[in-house]
């Protein structure tokens, strides 16, 4: 194919432009260096050379000549924050705020760094006045998600509520469960105060936000029994094998006491052995294990954990069914028994804890919400020897 010729001009031209280009850019690289004072280099170098503190001088240094590197303060500034001087964030931030000159989207941003300052400094007040100032801003969506963390730090479940529905895609039910679970705070505190119908007002509504919310079934049993239905109680406490059957061990000795006080203490025992056969769970052994002793004696109750332990080999069933043969045993072995009982119990300690799967927080108790992290329903009730049996 020939050439055309005027590629044999355009080529040199284009080649030209691009070297004029490059200078220019160059040039301008150079003058904005040139601006820059020296303490922003060194601070650079300090970073580089793994010295945070002297960086974080430098730059202070480099933020008091040149007054107008706002970008450098928002750094130093969140740098503080994170690393707990929240005290130095706040003056940072603060002297932004008042700044006069800033750009409608530098101030939003001032603000909101602020606000987090002081969320973080625990100064819920303050920072809940900021992130109320920027409603209906450039930050809503943000000031809404800080104001949801700051009622739920206060446990003001009525204005998390509020802010959860304002949340974008509430209607695509994104916030579904964390609705729910705001619901069953309220209702708990009402049903520690004898309010029975508001209690079943926010049991209903948790379950309309979310049908799958186990809290709230469970509740509707405890509201039950506080009102003296032994049988609803029932009814309601059965229905978690339907929503989520792991959280049975929750019920379980709530469903025992419920029958004894109707006289069916055999159907109560006959129900909890069901439900451990159909879904093996270590606190549902403990329970059914318990109630086993109390009501056939410790024979029936090592028969009923050795065959679990076969079906299921963990260390804290050998621990309960050790705990079986103690009892049964005659006197002159039973110290024997319980020496190893208390080895095989000491190191069970260890694995007899709830795991969040969202930060892996781990607690001897069982949370709705996770104390690390703030995770609603994150924590499921499964001790963590189970997990690591699970494939």
């Amino acid at each position: 194919m020939e050439i055309q010729l005027w590629w044999l001009l355009a080529l040199p031209a284009f080649f030209v432009l691009g070297w004029v280009a490059a200078r220019i850019d160059i040039k301008h690289l150079v003058r904005e260096s040139q601006a820059l004072p020296r303490s922003y280099f060194r601070g650079l170098n300090f970073l580089l050379n793994e010295q945070p503190d002297k960086a974080i001088e430098a730059f202070l240094e480099a933020a008091r000549v040149d007054t107008e590197t706002i970008e450098l303060h928002f750094a130093l500034g969140s740098l503080f924050r994170r690393r707990g001087e929240t005290d130095r964030a706040i003056r940072v931030h603060q002297n932004l705020v008042e700044r006069e000159g800033l750009r409608p989207e530098q101030s939003l941003h001032a603000l909101s760094e602020l606000g987090q300052d002081y969320l973080k400094a625990g100064l819920l007040d303050r920072a809940e006045d900021i992130f109320v100032k920027l409603r209906g801003t450039a930050r809503d969506e943000e000031a809404l998600r800080f104001l949801l963390e700051i009622y739920q730090q206060e446990k003001e479940w009525g204005q998390a509520i509020a802010t959860t529905a304002a949340m974008p895609g509430h209607a695509d039910h994104l916030w579904q469960k964390d609705m729910a679970e705001f619901h069953c705070e309220l209702a708990a505190g009402e049903l520690l105060h004898g309010h029975f119908a508001e209690a079943r007002q926010h049991l209903d509504e948790a379950l309309r936000a979310n049908r799958k919310c186990v809290r709230a079934t469970i509740l509707h049993g405890d509201l039950a029994w506080s009102e003296g239905d032994a049988e609803g109680a029932i009814e309601a406490w059965k229905r978690v094998e339907g929503q989520s059957p792991a959280y049975l061990a929750l019920v379980a000795t709530k469903l025992q006491e419920a029958h004894i006080k109707l006289g069916r203490d055999e159907q109560g025992l006959q129900l909890l052995r069901g439900y451990l056969e159909r879904h093996s769970s270590l606190d549902l052994l403990d329970v059914v294990a318990q109630v086993e002793q109390e009501q056939r004696g410790p024979e029936s109750a090592y028969k009923l954990v050795r065959d679990e332990l076969r079906r299921n080999p963990t260390l804290l069933g050998l621990d309960r069914l050790l705990e079986a043969q103690v009892l049964m045993a005659p006197p002159e072995r039973r110290g024997d028994l319980e020496l190893v009982r208390n080895l095989i119990h000491a190191h069970t300690r260890r694995v007899a804890r709830y795991r969040c799967d969202s930060c892996g927080f781990k607690a001897r108790q069982f949370h709705w919400r996770c104390p690390a992290c703030g995770g609603w329903e994150t924590y499921p009730p499964k001790r963590t020897e189970e997990f690591d049996l699970t494939p």
